[in-house]
């Protein structure tokens, strides 16, 4: 019990952990007294059970569920029947693949020391040299087994997947067939549920991102909402479709199960790596439903002809609270960035940051001032599944409607272009002239990051 309560984040979770104690939930529960393994499947709310396993050993553990909470429930509740009810396990007579592939890939806490050979210690330096090479020669067979086991686990993601988007396909279907007035009034509780579906059948970053559509379409205006709706599960449609013609392609993959580590990214002989001049624009900070925190870093490369921007993106549980930040807006550093694979590279990672440099004004891009969302248009032809899409707005002014709306509006073009604003504008920025403005384009709202004017530069974010 003291282990329980150890592991425990909150009263909330020993009190969610106990009602899944009951037998009814726990089809399934065996152990592995050699190993010290314990495992079993829990009926959750999705239409297959949670595979759970805790190593009672070390207590390292594994659940299927999309919990964000570390440990979950289940992982608590397989532990508390442990401590309370061990009765209630059956010795295995083999044990399951998901537990062995899960033993494989993790790493214990503690390595556990070898214990020392019969007579090593009278081994010469030469005889344990040829020991210490014939031991790290691998087994071919052993190799051939974990790579075919590795091939089959990612045919079995693709097969899944590919279920899970025809489920999609149909749900949006439905969704087009009942109305889309419907739809926005409960997209809430709709987009939830396809999503624990997906999350089931392993699309997981597909899924939170249909999770986040709710709070999209309440950040607008109640008429612009229909509109918002197709635009966001067209560009559902387009992933999906996209995703089926390359499925192996990084980027797809990454947008629609999950995303390849940094240690692959830096590995990655093809990814695009750029040293130059980096400007910290600003920071996009939004709590997301799955309860994670998504922290969005945009940085301005300052060397180039025509606008480039970085994104430094980063997740963690919204439990942890705010992180300190390694980067302030208006910073600017000499640093080497590698960019994820993608048709429009914008995600990197930091690979050398070499010294800060000194402020000053934003190079001189050449802007269009016939059309300030050319750059937009091309990455959505580039990448039409995109959502945000980094701008630099050519001169402007920020200005209210009569509802008392902020907009950007652009001062060199005679017909006005102007485009909402998503945040709130404050009242010291009204009129004032904006040589240049860097924000982010949704299709339907600008979100500012940072602006040049005549009184030097003005973090907006």
């Amino acid at each position: 019990m003291k282990t329980i309560e150890a592991l425990a984040p909150d009263q909330a979770s020993l009190s969610s952990a106990s009602k899944l104690t009951k037998q009814s939930n726990w089809p399934r529960l065996e152990k592995n007294e050699q190993l010290a393994l314990i495992w079993g499947e829990c009926q959750g709310s999705g239409s297959n059970p949670y595979r759970v396993v805790v190593d009672t050993g070390d207590h390292g553990y594994k659940c299927t569920c999309p919990s964000r909470k570390f440990p979950c429930k289940h992982t608590l509740a397989l532990m508390w029947i442990a401590a309370t009810a061990p009765a209630s396990f059956t010795a295995a007579g083999s044990t399951p693949e998901w537990v062995n592939d899960w033993l494989g890939r993790r790493r214990k806490t503690a390595a556990q020391p070898a214990a020392p050979a019969p007579g090593a210690a009278g081994k010469s330096i030469g005889e344990a040299a040829r020991d210490d090479e014939n031991a790290a020669v691998e087994d071919p067979a052993a190799i051939e087994r974990r790579e075919a086991a590795q091939r089959k686990r990612a045919e079995d993601t693709r097969s899944s997947v590919s279920a899970a988007l025809d489920e999609l396909d149909q749900w949006i279907s439905d969704q087009l067939r009942l109305g889309l007035a419907g739809f926005v009034d409960n997209s809430s509780d709709r987009c939830r549920r396809i999503a624990a579906r997906l999350v089931d059948m392993k699309a997981t970053a597909l899924a939170g991102r249909i999770d986040e559509i709710p709070s999209r379409l309440m950040g607008l205006r109640s008429e612009e909402r229909p509109d918002a709706a197709i635009r966001e599960l067209g560009k559902l449609v387009l992933l999906a479709k996209a995703w089926r013609s390359t499925p192996d392609d990084a980027e797809l993959r990454r947008l629609v199960s999950t995303s390849e580590s940094r240690e692959q990214v830096l590995a990655n002989p093809d990814a695009i790596q750029v040293e130059s001049i980096w400007e910290v624009l600003g920071e996009k900070i939004e709590t997301r439903r799955d309860g994670l925190v998504s922290h969005s870093t945009w940085l301005l490369d300052l060397n180039s002809a025509a606008p480039q921007f970085a994104l430094l993106l980063d997740y963690f549980p919204a439990s942890a609270g705010r992180r300190s930040n390694a980067f302030t807006s208006g910073d600017r550093f000499d640093a080497r960035l590698v960019f994820y694979p993608a048709r429009q590279p914008l995600r990197a990672l930091v690979v050398e940051r070499k010294g800060d440099i000194p402020s000053g004004q934003w190079p001189d891009f050449g802007f269009d001032a016939a059309d300030p969302l050319a750059a937009h248009v091309a990455c959505q032809d580039t990448a039409p599944w995109l959502t945000d899409c980094p701008v630099m707005l050519p001169p402007g002014a920020i200005l209210l409607d009569d509802r008392g709306e902020a907009w950007w509006q652009s001062t060199d073009d005679p017909h006005g272009i102007a485009l909402p604003i998503a945040d709130t504008v404050s009242p010291t920025l009204l009129g004032l002239d904006l040589a240049a403005t860097a924000a982010l384009w949704s299709g339907s709202r600008l979100h500012l990051l940072a602006a040049q004017s005549g009184f030097g530069r003005l973090d907006l974010s």
